[in-house]
């Protein structure tokens, strides 16, 4: 599930840039330390500007939710330029868990708030203490003032003008108000602030991009403002080398870099004689009878890879809870920060359709790519995870172009079409005004599968997925401790719903909302769309696939959970609070295999009778 709502200045395009260098470096610039010491009095000058880029680069990230900067819709126009500031909302998100996180840390830890602001940013990998640094220096005192004087997160944030009240509208806020009531208290702090020294206002994108840290990366951002290019064009069609920013991590990982006729999902060139041209780790000629291996092994075994076309939960959004949970916060717990960041939050490695390794971020790894790895080993590393936060049937119409098929060339492929949420969730507060409508969605999923049809080898599948019911996130978890409030027991998921709506960055306002009658109707717009999808699968055909239609497998998910003497709450990502979890995942990969075994086995293609063979002369064939 997913959300379409916020934009916080197309940061989560920014760091995932495809003008860093995937290939020469092992960590994109956005990372690079530049010599703080050297640059800390210019720093000094625009403290509200790295206030304002802190929040956002950083906690704002952590509990966006997957509602990145939206994704356009079919009939979309390009990409306008960037705003003079950043998106308020996500600022006082983040913010708020900011200078909640740091006062947790001071009260665990029985220290003053200076010291647990630098305990923070030794948490934080190297390469970031700097920036984190320089921030606790120039505002810990304001920070610390505050908190000594018990003002929350909510007056804190809003007295650093990080939260701010549109007139007409709600005074947004986490925490219950204080005893002399929110506005009182945001005043008060408002006053002392003045009486320390006045932090200057924001000055806007520009300045950011002044400091050496992100001078070059807006360089990049500029030159696709000024070219009229949709950031999500940058995720490419290309295979990598490189894990994150669309690399490995969410298609095959490539062989032969430099070569691009050589890469996973190709037929191979003269059965791979001499090289692998299809990176499944299968080449060479056996000395024996001087047959090719690709020959032998994988000629007429149905080889074929898997697409996904998706959302957030096809690519696995996920914020590690210890980086919100104070008494399991730890540099360990902060060491993939980096490639998280890199990776927009998303963890397709570990993904149920496409995931390939191991997971270390809690359950374990099942996906149809490894199940169909297991049937026939000629598959290996043929993957495609064209998933994006923020996805949607009308803007899925862009984000399927990044598709690698080649007709003539290609082995055919299962596409599996997941949007299983944000056509229905958005952050507005009209929300059902904002829904896909039934006759758009047809229009949306033709289009899509006419596209699939002109590109996919004959002999590939469709599968369409359908909506989920998202009255089980509200229903699960809403009186339940948020990550946040588990120190002090005092944030309920019901508060962080909330806070989210007031702000109109919430995920999903149809669903994370105490109101019945809106839950209700959010899931009876999602069955509209799904029955669409169940229509479509019926009545369509296409020239070079077979399409099929699935419902979202939330309640036999959460069945098989049970049994195995699981809580439904464990299902949910815990700190957005929407995602489908790591256990979620690896159990649907289960219901969705054993519903294609007994309903279309022509899917999954046959049982390769070479799998030992494979496995004995190329092992791993190569790794991931």
């Amino acid at each position: 599930m997913l959300s379409g709502s916020g934009n916080y200045c197309g940061l989560r395009s920014l760091v995932i840039c495809r003008y860093g260098r995937r290939h020469s470096s092992a960590e994109p610039e956005l990372f690079m330390q530049p010599p703080w010491s050297s640059q800390a009095s210019r720093m000094r000058g625009s403290r509200q500007t790295f206030l304002n880029l802190f929040c956002v680069l950083w906690l704002t990230l952590l509990l966006k939710a997957a509602s990145s900067s939206p994704l356009r819709h079919g009939n979309d126009p390009p990409a306008p330029s960037l705003p003079s500031g950043l998106y308020k909302g996500h600022t006082c998100v983040g913010c708020v868990l900011v200078v909640s996180v740091i006062e947790q840390l001071a009260q665990w830890h029985n220290s003053t708030v200076k010291a647990a602001m630098e305990r923070l940013c030794n948490y934080i990998p190297e390469k970031l203490q700097g920036f984190c640094y320089v921030l606790a220096e120039l505002y810990g005192p304001h920070i610390a003032e505050l908190i000594d004087k018990e003002m929350n997160a909510d007056v804190v944030c809003h007295s650093l003008k990080l939260c701010k009240q549109d007139p007409g509208q709600p005074l947004c806020h986490l925490y219950p108000p204080p005893k002399v009531g929110l506005s009182t208290a945001i005043r008060k702090a408002k006053r002392m602030m003045k009486t320390s020294k006045d932090l200057k206002s924001f000055m806007g994108f520009s300045s950011i991009c002044a400091f050496p840290l992100l001078a070059n990366l807006c360089e990049k951002i500029k030159y696709v403002i000024r070219n009229k290019l949709p950031f999500e064009d940058f995720d490419g069609d290309k295979f990598s080398t490189f894990p994150t920013l669309r690399g490995y991590h969410w298609r095959g990982r490539d062989c032969d870099d430099k070569n691009a006729t050589v890469y996973p999902g190709r037929r191979p060139d003269n059965w791979d004689v001499t090289s692998d041209s299809n990176c499944n780790g299968i080449w060479g000629v056996d000395p024996k009878d001087r047959i090719p291996y690709e020959e032998k092994f994988c000629k007429g075994t149905d080889s074929q890879g898997v697409v996904l076309l998706g959302d957030s939960a096809g690519a696995h959004f996920h914020i590690p809870p210890e980086w919100m949970t104070v008494t399991q916060m730890s540099a360990k717990s902060f060491s993939n920060l980096p490639m998280a960041f890199t990776d927009e939050f998303d963890w397709p490695q570990f993904s149920e359709i496409t995931g390939f390794l191991n997971s270390t971020i809690g359950g374990w790894t099942d996906s149809l790519y490894l199940r169909l790895r297991r049937r026939n080993r000629c598959n290996h590393r043929d993957l495609q995870n064209i998933s994006q936060n923020g996805g949607s049937s009308g803007n899925l119409l862009y984000l399927i172009k990044s598709l690698a098929r080649n007709q003539l060339l290609d082995n055919p492929a299962i596409v599996i079409y997941a949007t299983i949420g944000n056509d229905v969730c958005n952050g507005n507060r009209d929300t059902l005004a904002h829904m896909t409508t039934p006759k758009e969605m047809l229009s949306n999923v033709v289009q899509a599968l006419r596209y699939l049809d002109s590109h996919l080898p004959n002999g590939s599948h469709v599968i369409l997925t359908g909506l989920v019911d998202g009255r089980f996130l509200w229903d699960n978890l809403h009186d339940r401790y948020h990550p946040l409030g588990q120190l002090n027991r005092d944030i309920t998921y019901s508060q962080i719903y909330s806070f989210l709506d007031c702000l109109q960055v919430s995920p999903c306002s149809g669903w994370l909302t105490p109101n019945e009658t809106l839950r209700n109707l959010t899931s009876e717009r999602a069955l509209q769309l799904s029955n669409v999808l169940k229509e479509i699968a019926r009545s369509e055909k296409f020239a070079n696939f077979d399409i099929f239609y699935m419902d979202f497998p939330l309640k036999q998910t959460a069945e098989e959970w049970q049994k195995m003497g699981g809580e439904p709450w464990q299902l949910i990502e815990p700190v957005d609070g929407f995602h489908p979890s790591q256990i979620a995942g690896a159990l649907g990969t289960s219901i969705t295999w054993q519903k294609a075994l007994r309903e279309w086995p022509q899917v999954l293609g046959k049982e390769n009778p070479f799998n030992e063979q494979i496995e004995a002369i190329f092992k791993d064939q190569g790794g991931h």
